[in-house]
Formats: structure tokens, sequence, C-alpha cells
């Protein structure tokens, strides 16, 4: 148990601390837009998205409008969900070379262990937040056609199912996937620092929930 916990402990210690800051950071959140929905930039957006759902439907002739702009929200899924499979390929590839470079890699490494074991375990968990990102982009895609159709249908055609409640839900469906991708490429800045260290891991963690404050934040009303 002692030779085990020297050579993973410091990885284990490291490691721990910044995916506890990182998941204590997102509860926090969650629980702030309860107490407060215009907590969060989210949370605010999920509003409109769901007002705008109701104009868009409610007013004829806007239909074009409403399928331009989830076209632009289509593509900007779709570029990001490309982006993260190539870089899913450049960490298979990455893999390949992984013990001609670890020397490079641990460098900075003075409390986590260069086990081969546990670099394969660090690419692995890259790759796994690639994989993520990439299938929530792709969800975020699905869902922005699907509203692409049901939005354009006119009023005395819509079927029982296409209501303006139910649009807005498929597309803040949509926004959701969008918000969890992201989240998956912030995640990815301390893993690949943990390639070079696990207190650089957990340095890094600080450092993004602190970059992720001012992003998520929304400034109080001054008239309140």
């Amino acid at each position: 148990m002692n030779v085990w916990w020297n050579e993973y402990g410091g990885d284990l210690l490291w490691v721990g601390t910044g995916l506890a800051i990182v998941a204590g950071y997102h509860i926090a959140l969650n629980w702030c837009v309860r107490r407060n929905p215009r907590c969060t930039i989210q949370s605010v957006n999920r509003q409109a998205r769901t007002a705008w759902v109701h104009h868009i439907m409610g007013e004829p002739g806007l239909q074009i409008l409403g399928v331009q702009t989830l076209r632009n929200s289509t593509m900007a899924a779709t570029f990001f969900a490309s982006t993260a499979i190539i870089l899913a390929m450049g960490v298979l590839s990455l893999s390949e070379e992984a013990d001609k470079i670890a020397e490079n890699w641990h460098a900075l490494n003075a409390f986590g262990s260069n086990h081969p074991g546990l670099r394969a375990t660090k690419l692995m968990a890259l790759l796994i937040d690639f994989i993520v990102a990439f299938f929530s982009f792709g969800m975020s895609v699905r869902l922005y056609n699907h509203v692409g159709f049901q939005i354009s249908v006119p009023p005395d055609l819509r079927p029982p199912g296409i209501n303006p409640e139910q649009v807005a839900n498929h597309l803040n469906r949509a926004g959701r996937f969008y918000s969890i991708g992201m989240r998956t490429y912030y995640l990815a800045i301390p893993l690949v620092f943990w390639l070079f260290g696990p207190h650089l891991m957990t340095i890094s963690s600080i450092i993004l929930i602190v970059a992720l404050y001012y992003i998520d934040r929304i400034a109080p009303d001054s008239n309140e």
C-alpha cells in the first residue's frame, strides 16, 4: 500500500483537488440559478430563447429570420464538433509518441508519477473529454435542425406537438448541449496541464474557475 501511495499519491491529491474545485464551482453555479433565475448568463439565455421562439412563431413573416438565426448556431456547433473530433484524433496520434516525449513532459513534474500506465490514463481522460465534446455539439446540431423545421411551420399547418412552448424546450436542449460541449473544452485545459504535472492541473483549474466566474456571472441590476 505504501509503495502504491508513494507512486500515485501526489497525482491523487493534486488532481483530486483540481477536480473538486471545478465540480464545486458548478454545484455552486446550479445553486445560484435555483435561488435566482437571472444569476448566470446561461439562465438568462434560456429565458431569451424561450421568448424568441414565442415571438418568431407568433408573428407571421418572421420564420425566415428564425431559420437564418438557427443556421448561425448550427454552423458554430458544427465547427466545434469538427474541431473536437480532430483533437481526439490528435490525442490518439500523440499516444503513439508518448514514450518518446515523456521526458520533456515531466520536466516540471515535481509531485506526480512518471509511470507509463498513468501517462496512458492522462491521455485517455483527454480523449474522453473531446469525445464528450463531439457528442454534445453533435446533439446540439441535431436539435437545431429539428427546431429549424418546427419553427417555420405555418400556424394553420402545425401538428398538435408543435407549439411555441415545445419548440422552445427543444431549442433550450440544444443550447444545453452546446454549453456542455463548451464546458468540456474548458476542462481540457487542466487535463492538458496534467500531462506536465498534477500541481499544474490544480493551478490551471483555479485560473479556469476565476475566468469562468466572470464569464458566467450576470452583473447585478443597478436598479434593484
